[in-house]
């Protein structure tokens, strides 16, 4: 499998919610609450979602809250992200 074709692959695994969530934690959104206003995504699909993001190694928690992994770095960079 390409590196395009995981990306795709990542991005239907995700949905829509998934990338507003990651795009949340990316732009310093540290635990669910602020995910949620920053996002806008529903507190139950956040909780949903995040053990997806943690299972596909694209985000992880510490003691500061969720952050990205280099794998999530990498995906965002490919990411078309809004101005």
């Amino acid at each position: 499998m390409s590196k395009e074709d995981n990306y795709e692959n990542l991005k239907y695994l995700l949905g829509n919610m998934g990338i507003e969530i990651f795009i949340a934690i990316s732009q310093g959104a540290k635990d669910v609450e602020t995910i949620k206003i920053i996002s806008g995504v529903p507190l139950e699909c956040i909780r949903g979602r995040i053990p997806v993001l943690l299972d596909l190694d694209l985000i992880f928690k510490n003691e500061n809250g969720y952050d990205l992994t280099q794998k999530g770095l990498a995906f965002k960079k490919k990411l078309v992200l809004p101005l």
